[in-house]
C-alpha cells in the first residue's frame, strides 16, 4: 500500500519513485531493515527497479512517517494496517461524496435553468379590487 492513500489530492511528482531504501528510512526516521519488515506486512509497496532494487517515493515516505506515528501511538503492525486500510477506504468515500455533491449541484442548476425557460413574465402593474357596496350610489 503506498501513500497515496494517506494523503488526499497528491501530486503525480509525490508517486516518483527515486529514493533507494537506505535514503528512504532515513527520511523517514526508521532503519532499512524496518522498511523491508513494512514491505513483508504490506504495509508499504516500493517501486522496484529492472534489477529489483526498492525504490520509494514522496508519499511512500509519508506513509513510512504514518506508520511510525501509529506504532509510537502503540499500535501493533496488524493494527497500523486495519487503520491505513480504513484511511484509505475514508479518503475513497470522501471522493465519492464529492463526485455524488458535484453531480447533484449540476442537476439542481440544469433543473433551475429548465424552469427559468418557462417563466413567463408578468405585467408589473397593480390592480386594485374594490367590494361594491350595495344600496349605495355609484
Amino acid at each position: 500500500m503506498s501513500g497515496e492513500h494517506s494523503q488526499h489530492r497528491v501530486p503525480r511528482e509525490a508517486h516518483r519513485a527515486v529514493y533507494i531504501i537506505s535514503v528512504a528510512a532515513d527520511l523517514a526516521g526508521v532503519h532499512p531493515q524496518t522498511l523491508r519488515i513494512y514491505e513483508r506486512k504490506g504495509l508499504v509497496s516500493p517501486a522496484r527497479t529492472g534489477g529489483g532494487s526498492r525504490r520509494y517515493s514522496d508519499s511512500d515516505i509519508e506513509q513510512l512517517r504514518r506508520i511510525s506515528q501509529l506504532t509510537e501511538d502503540g499500535l501493533n503492525l496488524a493494527g497500523v494496517k486495519r487503520v491505513l486500510e480504513l484511511e484509505a477506504e475514508v479518503h475513497h468515500l470522501e471522493e465519492q461524496i464529492g463526485q455524488l455533491r458535484q453531480e447533484g449541484e449540476q442537476a439542481v442548476a440544469d433543473t433551475h435553468r429548465h424552469y427559468r425557460r418557462d417563466i413567463v413574465p408578468v405585467s408589473q402593474s397593480l390592480t386594485v379590487y374594490q367590494r361594491r357596496r350595495r344600496g349605495g350610489a355609484r
